[in-house]
């Protein structure tokens, strides 16, 4: 929060409106001020006493007054004459007027005291000795009212300088007979004893310190009228009714309501009433609702139904505002996106898509499908679309995409891809244009493969894992371009030459006997 520099005080730190004289010379030629406005007492009261003294106190000076009750300390606030010895002294119409917009006759201002003197350190001392005791004081009072059974909760109690009078605050809500128990209360102090009746406000006065704003109580800092506050103002001003949110320390409403109330009816007075007609720039309508703080109303157009929000500067009236067919349409189309867009018109997502599917990831898929067979380096035949059993778009047109079938064909052709890819880094040119499946080592094996007969199921079921991780694998290629047998074939081929007999090395002779066969 930035801080505005005041007129008064700006001129009186201005060096060109002293005539070359030193703060002490100026303060010797100023007069001590007849009359200085005062605050003292637990409940902060405000007064205006005459003085009569050669001393010349300041703003926030502690002094010895006589009140109505007797002799305190008091806080010096003010001066009321004009030649108080400073600009932070008011005249005693602009006090009157404070005043008057404070509470009236309601203010708690006394007129019925004087300012003795300056409060010296002897006088200090002994009123921080006097509000030392009072802890002490309160615990007593409290145990007598509950030996006496007093009907009444004791809030707190305020001593005077002079301790000659003891002030008892006590919370109640009808009015009680306390003299059974100031005869209790009197030969224990030896002082006139004043019992005072609070209400819920007044004790928060007394024993509040901060409010849920983060500042001090209003009624504790500079409310001094505690009027009752009606729901009428909470209505108005808040939008909720929690009574956690709209009440304060003493469970009442807030205070803060009753005096920001004034400001809230004139705002509302702007503002048109609900159901009311009332024109617009865009056509007439009826208000739904009004902010009083924004100066919005929500307004519901006759033409086409339509809820827009309205200052209160632009209503005009329903009679002669612009009529719709006078206005230009709004966009159907504002505040949309690209996708919004072609889904408002029923374009193709993507131009490579003959009709705008209902399922998007049906959409991306086939996207996805078009993309990949647009890059595929190795010209193949394409894989014929077929509609979807089941799927229609909003037309009632068949889907177009993949069965099962052609999903598994697109998956071999994007494997003998990666593998054409691996045999180009090798230099294998028979792999690369028909793909490894058909290398002529890779043939040369198989044949060599078909041509052994007689083989052992047993010995066909242990190299089948290792046949079906081999050709999983690229196949290795020798210096000279051949494919070179994997290790799960090779360890084949030793199987099936050591069940051949002795001759591994060729076929077995046509006359030699066949080895009975072995059961399992």
């Amino acid at each position: 929060m930035s801080i505005f520099p005041l007129p008064v005080f700006e001129r009186d730190a201005d060096p060109s409106n002293r005539t070359a004289l030193t703060d002490e010379e100026i303060y010797a030629k100023l007069k001590p001020p007849t009359t200085i406005v005062v605050r003292f007492g637990r409940m902060k009261l405000v007064g205006e006493y005459p003085y009569r003294g050669d001393a010349k106190p300041g703003c926030g000076s502690k002094l010895v007054v006589k009140s109505f009750r007797a002799l305190e300390v008091a806080e010096m606030l003010t001066t009321t004459c004009s030649n108080s010895g400073c600009g932070k002294s008011v005249s005693r119409r602009e006090m009157l007027e404070y005043v008057e917009n404070s509470g009236g006759r309601d203010y708690p201002f006394q007129t019925q005291g004087e300012v003795l003197r300056v409060a010296t350190i002897e006088d200090l001392n002994r009123w921080s000795a006097v509000q030392a005791g009072m802890k002490g004081v309160l615990q007593r009072i409290r145990e007598a009212a509950e030996e006496a059974r007093f009907p009444a909760k004791i809030v707190d109690v305020e001593p005077v300088l002079d301790e000659s009078v003891l002030v008892v605050y006590y919370l109640s809500d009808e009015r009680i007979d306390f003299r059974f128990f100031v005869e209790r209360l009197s030969p224990l102090f030896n002082c006139r004893i004043e019992m005072r009746q609070v209400g819920a406000r007044d004790e928060a006065r007394l024993v509040a310190d901060y409010e849920r704003c983060g500042q001090h109580c209003c009624c504790k800092n500079f409310l001094k009228v505690l009027k009752p506050i009606s729901m009428k103002s909470a209505k108005t001003q808040k939008a909720t009714l929690d009574p956690l949110k709209i009440s304060g320390r003493c469970g009442r409403l807030m205070c803060c309501l009753r005096y920001e109330d004034e400001t809230y009816e004139q705002l509302k007075k702007n503002l048109p009433r609900n159901k009311t007609r009332v024109g617009t720039s865009e056509g007439p309508g009826i208000v739904l609702e009004s902010k009083i703080l924004v100066q919005l109303v929500l307004v519901r157009l006759e033409a086409d139904g339509r809820d827009i929000a309205v200052p209160v500067e632009e209503l005009c009236d329903p009679d002669t505002c612009p009529t719709p067919e006078t206005t230009v349409a709004p966009d159907p189309m504002r505040g949309m996106n690209a996708g919004g867009v072609r889904r408002k018109l029923g374009e193709p997502k993507s131009p490579m898509a003959p009709v705008q599917s209902k399922d998007r990831r049906q959409d991306a898929y086939r996207e996805k499908s078009q993309r990949l067979d647009a890059t595929t380096p190795v010209a193949n035949t394409p894989i014929s679309a077929a509609p979807i059993a089941g799927k229609t778009d909003s037309a009632g047109a068949p889907i177009v995409g993949e069965t099962a079938s052609q999903k598994k064909r697109r998956r071999r052709k994007k494997k003998r891809l990666a593998d054409a890819a691996s045999a180009e880094g090798s230099g294998n040119l028979a792999a690369l244009t028909h793909g490894p499946q058909h290398s002529p080592a890779r043939a040369q094996d198989e044949s060599s493969d078909d041509d052994i007969e007689g083989d052992d199921v047993d010995d066909a079921t242990d190299v089948g894992a290792e046949d079906s991780a081999s050709t999983q694998s690229s196949p290795t290629l020798n210096s000279d371009g051949t494919e070179q047998p994997s290790t799960g074939k090779r360890k084949r081929r030793r199987r099936r030459r050591k069940n051949r007999g002795p001759d591994a090395g060729g076929d077995a002779p046509a006359n030699s006997p066949t080895p009975p066969p072995t059961s399992s």
